[in-house]
């Protein structure tokens, strides 16, 4: 899973992650909490209690949307949703990524929803604000699709960490 992430991300040696996490979310919008709890028991694990605030939003916004615009129809009642969350921390950075099993571009197109290009007119939105918000809150995202025998997409943020 790294090496597409690596290709969005400033370079970085990937033997120096000096942590890494993950978990299954089931297909059910309660698992929004779950993945803060688990987001907040994992930076606390690394030392990094000062970052939960805004990391737990990115994380809240990705998993939602993974939720609402990922699955098949009628998989939110399904057990087994294959979203995951991921967090990987290296000395400088923290990413948190998200998998899905949709292989659709995250960022909506235009006159649907958030657009990078048009950061002004998207806080007006009645929805589609999740992506703002991880644009707002995080040092940069991005998504790939995945590849080989896994299918769907990955959306991920990066925080940069400070001394």
């Amino acid at each position: 899973m790294l090496e597409p992430l690596r290709q969005g991300l400033p370079p970085v040696d990937p033997s120096a992650v000096s942590g890494s996490a993950s978990c299954a979310l089931p297909a059910q919008f309660e698992a929004v909490r779950g993945a803060r709890s688990f987001t907040r028991s994992t930076l606390s694990q690394w030392g990094l209690d000062d970052r939960f605030d805004d990391v737990a939003l990115v994380v809240s916004e990705l998993v939602t949307n993974a939720l609402r615009h990922a699955l098949p129809a009628g998989a939110v009642a399904a057990p087994e949703s294959g979203v995951r969350l991921h967090l990987m921390r290296w000395s400088t950075r923290l990413v948190c990524a998200v998998r899905d099993p949709s292989e659709d571009c995250p960022a909506p197109g235009e006159g649907e929803g958030f657009s990078p290009e048009r950061l002004d007119e998207n806080c007006d939105l009645e929805s589609g604000r999740g992506l703002f918000l991880v644009d707002s809150y995080s040092d940069g995202w991005g998504w790939h699709p995945l590849a080989g025998r896994l299918t769907g997409k990955v959306v991920w943020a990066l925080f940069m960490l400070h001394d």
